[in-house]
C-alpha cells in the first residue's frame, strides 16, 4: 500500500484521548512533523499534561491504528511531547485550595458506598476539619436523600466576575449533588460526554473555598466519570468499599486495579468492609456474618493494602440515612464510633501520601 499523509491522519482520527469525545487529531495533539520514508512513518503527539497518565496507551493506540489502516508491515515511530509543567512543578488542576481529594469507590452498586462517603465526610467535619462532599454518582445520586436536602435549590453568586454555585451546608459540610438539578424521582438520561461536562461544572463552578478534605462519592464500577475526576483534580487517594461476599470482592478487585493501573496511578488509601456483620439492636454483643466473614480483610491482606474499617450492618445506619441524619452525627453510638475511627485512619494515611 502506498503511504501518504491523509491516510495516516485518517487513521489517527480514530484514536481518542481518554475522557474526551474527540480524537487526538481534533484535539490538535498530532503535530505537523509527519514524515513518511518508504515503509516508515514518524510523527509526534503533544500531550496536555506533564507527566500524562494516558501517554503510553494513546501512543500504543496510535501505532495500532496506523498499522491497521496502512498495513502491519509499516514501521511506526511516535515521539511523545508534553506540555510545559506549571510554575509549581505540576500541572494545574481545579480546586488548588483543597488539601486532600479522596475518591470513595466501589466495584459494584449496593455495597453502601454512598453511606460510607457521607458518614466519613460527617465524621471528618465533626473532628474539626473543613470538608466538602461531592455526589458524583451522576446516574444514581443519593446524597440529597441522606442529608434531607431533596428540596434544596442551588443558587449562584457573582464572585470575581464569575457566576459560582453556592453549595448546601449541613453538619459542617459543603455539599453539592447532581441530584439538586434533577427532579426527584426522575432519571438522568445523559450520554457520557454530557455527564462528564456536568460533573466538571459541579467541581469547578462551585464556591468550595478552603477545604482540608474533599470527599467524592463516585459512581459504582469504572467509567468516564472516574476519568473526568482524575483529569480535573489532583486525587490524593481512593477508598474502595465492598461487602465481604465473593461477588462483591471480585468487583472490588477491578476497582483496585483501575486506580493502581500505571495509566491512572492513584494511591489506594485503603479498603472498607461494609456490612461486615449483622448486630441486632437488642443483642449488641452478637455478630452474625450473613455475607461471609472477613472477605475484605483478606483481600486487603492479599493486596497489602490497609483495612480502614469494618462497618457493621445495623438498622440505625439505614434509618439515619433515610431520615437525613447520617449515623456519624452520633459518635456516642457503636456505629457512629466506627465511622470516627474510619476518619482517624483516613487522616493518618493521607498525611503519609506523597503529594
Amino acid at each position: 500500500m502506498n503511504l501518504y499523509p491523509k491516510l495516516i491522519i485518517d487513521a489517527l482520527s480514530t484514536v481518542r484521548y481518554p475522557g474526551e469525545n474527540k480524537s487526538i487529531v481534533e484535539l490538535g495533539m498530532v503535530q505537523d512533523d509527519l514524515r513518511i520514508n518508504g515503509n516508515s512513518v514518524s510523527f509526534s503527539i503533544l500531550f496536555p499534561k506533564n507527566p500524562d497518565p494516558f501517554s503510553k496507551s494513546v501512543i500504543k493506540a496510535a501505532e495500532s491504528a496506523v498499522k491497521y489502516t496502512a498495513g502491519q508491515e509499516v514501521e511506526v515511530n511516535v515521539t511523545p511531547l508534553f506540555a510545559p509543567r506549571q510554575s509549581h512543578g505540576e500541572e494545574e488542576k481545579a480546586l488548588p485550595n483543597v488539601k486532600n481529594v479522596i475518591a470513595v469507590s466501589s466495584g459494584k452498586g449496593g455495597v453502601g458506598k454512598s453511606t460510607i462517603a457521607a458518614n466519613l465526610a460527617v465524621a471528618l467535619a465533626g473532628q474539626g476539619y473543613k470538608v466538602g462532599l461531592l455526589d458524583a454518582d451522576i446516574f444514581g445520586p443519593s446524597i440529597p436523600k441522606m442529608f434531607q436536602l431533596e428540596d434544596f435549590q442551588p443558587y449562584g453568586e457573582m464572585v470575581d466576575g464569575k457566576q459560582m454555585l453556592i453549595p448546601a451546608e449541613k453538619y459542617g459540610l459543603k455539599i453539592i449533588s447532581i441530584g439538586f438539578f434533577i427532579k426527584p424521582g426522575s432519571a438522568a438520561v445523559w450520554r457520557g460526554p454530557m455527564a462528564s461536562n456536568a460533573l466538571k461544572q459541579l467541581i469547578t463552578d462551585t464556591l468550595w473555598g478552603d477545604l482540608d478534605y474533599f470527599i467524592i462519592d463516585t459512581p459504582p464500577g469504572t467509567s468516564d466519570i472516574h476519568l473526568t475526576i482524575m483529569q480535573t483534580l489532583h486525587v490524593s487517594g481512593a477508598i474502595i468499599v465492598s461487602t465481604p461476599q465473593n461477588v462483591a470482592l471480585a468487583d472490588a478487585q477491578k476497582g483496585i486495579d483501575m486506580y493502581m493501573n500505571e495509566k491512572i496511578n492513584i494511591p489506594i488509601i485503603g479498603l472498607v468492609e461494609n456490612m461486615a456483620y449483622f448486630t441486632p439492636a437488642e443483642l449488641p454483643e452478637n455478630k452474625y456474618y450473613i455475607f461471609g466473614k472477613d472477605g475484605v480483610k483478606k483481600l486487603a491482606e492479599k493486596m497489602t493494602l490497609p483495612l480502614l474499617g469494618q462497618i457493621p450492618l445495623v438498622q440505625s445506619i439505614c434509618e439515619s440515612g433515610d431520615e437525613g441524619a447520617p449515623i456519624a452525627t452520633h459518635p456516642e453510638t457503636i456505629t457512629g464510633m466506627a465511622f470516627h475511627h474510619l476518619a482517624d485512619a483516613v487522616v493518618k494515611l493521607t498525611e503519609n501520601i506523597d503529594k
